[in-house]
C-alpha cells in the first residue's frame, strides 16, 4: 500500500493540505517511554542509595549509570518525529536527524506491514521516517502519510523550474 492506502486515491489537488508548521509523532510511545525512563533512574538511584553497608562506593556508582544507561535508551527509542514547514520536512529518527527540501521528496509510501512510512528521495535513496508508523493507529498513520504525500506533491511541484 502507499501512502494513498488501500482505497482509491483522492488527486491532491481535490484534497485541502495540511496547514503548516505540522508535527507527526508516535505518542503513544512517548506516553509510556518517557515516564518509563524517569522511573529507572528513580529506581536505579534508589537502590544504589538503599543497598547494604557492604557494597562499595563503586558498585553504587555502576548501578545509578545502569539505570542513566536505560533511561537514554527509552529516550532515544521516544525521539522520532516527523516535522514539516513551508520549507521542507526535518525526519528525526533514533539517532540522526535529516533535514529535506521539499522537491528531494519523490514518494511517500506506506505499504502494508511496513513498520513506518519511507520516503524514495530524488538522489534515489530511500528514507525511514519512523515519526509516522502504525504501531500507534493505522488509520491515523494513513492519513499522516497522505497528509505527508499531499504536501510534498503540492510543494515539491511549485519549487520545480517550470522548464522542468
Amino acid at each position: 500500500m502507499s501512502a494513498s492506502g488501500s482505497t482509491a486515491a483522492v488527486p491532491a489537488a481535490a484534497t485541502e493540505l495540511p496547514a503548516l508548521p505540522l508535527s507527526w509523532a508516535p505518542r503513544r510511545n512517548r506516553l509510556v517511554l518517557l515516564p518509563a525512563s524517569a522511573l529507572l533512574v528513580v529506581v536505579f538511584v534508589g537502590m544504589a542509595l538503599l543497598l547494604p553497608a557492604s557494597w562499595q562506593l563503586n558498585d553504587r556508582i555502576l548501578l545509578t549509570m545502569l539505570g542513566l544507561i536505560f533511561a537514554g535508551v527509552g529516550l532515544m527509542l521516544a525521539r522520532p518525529r516527523v516535522d514539516a514547514d513551508a520549507d521542507g520536512v526535518t525526519v528525526v529518527n533514533f539517532v540522526r536527524t535529516r533535514r529535506l527540501q521539499w522537491a528531494e521528496i519523490v514518494r511517500v509510501n506506506l505499504r502494508q506491514g511496513d513498520p513506518w512510512v519511507t520516503l524514495d528521495l530524488a538522489d534515489g535513496t530511500l528514507l525511514a521516517a519512523v515519526g509516522i508508523q502504525p504501531g500507534g493507529g493505522h488509520e491515523q498513520a494513513v492519513r499522516a502519510a497522505r497528509g505527508l504525500r499531499d504536501l510534498a506533491e503540492a510543494h515539491g511541484a511549485a519549487a520545480e523550474p517550470a522548464g522542468a
